[in-house]
């Protein structure tokens, strides 16, 4: 059994944000009053993840100045947050299911009910009404950080577009979305070729790691730069930026999912065919030289889950 993994941040207090002034728990919008784009930032998209809820936490004590348009400032799934605990960190990612699979109209206009569902389409609205989206996440496995922008041919071009004027982290990844339902940077117009609007998704590094939130603050205040809305961030020295795009995801079917050795993400399998995971009788084997293993981990096995998703660079 793997050992748990260090925490080295603690969450943060973010009971002061709870009212803000859209009538909307944890929703803020800084209007500047002057015509501009529409800009969210959104942290605690699963309750575990909260290196961008510090990050969000530093924002509004700096008390950003908007020069342009809006700044939405949103803690996300804060129901599953307020349930974390040092000795099961996990429990906390979401209440009944994972709010960053549910935000097709099917299921948001839909009559299904669950926590997750309920406090995503509070969200919506906001969502809805953005021009650029930042989601902040981080990972199960130390790993370094990578921007996921997307889907080829839905909107992944502009994405790796954006992500390289922001010019961090060192990896841009595009993939084939989630078997499981709709992410929220694939909503709409962002993963829409024609339209201008844009989202990525950061994942900063391991959950719990003190350069994750590093990670997180950098990328927030370059975000916000590029966008114009803030005087505050100003982007530094660019990464040198690669891009990963994912050609198939496995996805265990059962919960006797393993990998075939331990691997902490962006490992570069040289030989097609060899063998990275097996459930049951069924064996998974890289199907092309080079392939490039993203984000592998068995933290959360069960039917229907990505385990590792395989790709190459481009």
């Amino acid at each position: 059994m793997k050992k748990p993994k260090p925490i080295e941040i603690s969450p943060p207090d973010i009971s002061d944000y709870k009212t803000g002034n859209t009538g909307v728990d944890y929703v803020h919008v800084l209007d500047s009053g002057k015509p501009g784009p529409t800009v969210m930032v959104q942290a605690l998209t699963h309750g575990n993840e909260y290196c961008g809820a510090i990050a969000l936490d530093l924002l509004f004590r700096e008390k950003p100045a908007v020069k342009n348009g809006k700044l939405i400032l949103s803690f996300a799934n804060v129901a599953a947050f307020a349930r974390f605990d040092f000795d099961d960190p996990d429990r906390s990612r979401y209440i009944d299911e994972d709010i960053n699979r549910v935000w097709a109209d099917e299921q948001l206009l839909g009559s299904r009910d669950s926590a997750e569902l309920r406090r995503a389409r509070e969200l919506r609205p906001f969502v809805d009404s953005a021009d650029y989206l930042l989601d902040l996440h981080s990972m199960t496995e130390p790993c370094q950080p990578i921007m996921v922008c997307g889907v080829l041919g839905k909107g992944g071009e502009k994405n790796i577009a954006f992500a390289r004027r922001i010019g961090v982290p060192g990896i841009l990844l595009v993939d084939t979305g989630h078997a499981a339902g709709l992410r929220m940077i694939e909503r709409g117009g962002y993963g829409d070729p024609a339209s201008p609007r844009t989202a990525v998704l950061i994942e900063c590094g391991q959950h719990w790691e003190n350069s994750a939130v590093d990670v997180a603050v950098d990328t927030m205040g370059r975000f916000l730069a590029i966008t114009g809305v803030s005087t505050l961030g100003r982007k530094k020295k660019r990464a040198p930026q690669k891009v990963v795009s994912v050609t198939e995801a496995v996805v265990a079917k059962s919960t006797g999912f393993r990998f075939e050795q331990e691997y902490k993400g962006l490992e570069c399998i040289s030989k097609a065919g060899t063998p990275v995971a097996r459930d049951g009788e069924k064996v998974w084997n890289t199907p092309y030289d080079d392939a490039i293993l993203v984000m592998p981990s068995t933290a959360h096995v069960k039917p229907g889950n990505t385990m590792v998703r395989l790709g190459r660079y481009i």
